[in-house]
């Protein structure tokens, strides 16, 4: 994900210095397919990296009542939070997602600005993106369990 940040973060660079340069040049040295590309890498780095912030409890929180509990609690709330929050959106997002994704490869949907990117690829990468946010959570909720469990034999 690293890379991929700085990929985006250095396309992004260019395309913002290419569409300045060419104010003055009057040569356009940036695209739609090299504008659609950052926003794709955006995406990636996203959608792929949401698992990797789970695993590392390193999501955005509103710490001001969470900091201030025990680990007890803390479990209690991430393994409620996973069960009645986290599953039923990403299945959600599946089950609604699904059909676009499906239409976009049996067309090959492609973008319709000139020169842009085909679209089916990255669509379908929402659906791998909640996969792993699903099968993070499910371990995220087991490694609780098993805590809450430890922690209710001492």
């Amino acid at each position: 994900m690293a890379w991929l940040t700085l990929l985006m973060v250095a396309l992004g660079a260019y395309n913002a210095i290419a569409r300045w340069s060419g104010r003055f040049t009057g040569v356009d040295l940036s695209s739609n397919g090299l504008l659609e590309a950052q926003w794709y890498l955006f995406s990636l780095v996203f959608l792929l990296g949401a698992q990797y912030t789970l695993k590392h409890d390193a999501h955005v929180r509103v710490d001001v009542v969470y900091s201030r509990l025990g680990e007890r609690a803390k479990a209690w709330i991430d393994l409620l939070g996973g069960l009645l929050l986290l599953l039923p959106f990403s299945i959600a997002v599946l089950v609604f997602t699904w059909p676009g994704v499906l239409e976009s490869w049996t067309i090959r949907e492609e973008s319709p600005d000139p020169g842009g990117l085909p679209r089916y690829p990255l669509k379908a990468v929402v659906l791998l993106g909640f996969v792993l946010v699903i099968v993070q959570g499910l371990n995220e909720m087991l490694k609780r369990g098993l805590e809450l469990r430890r922690k209710s034999s001492e």
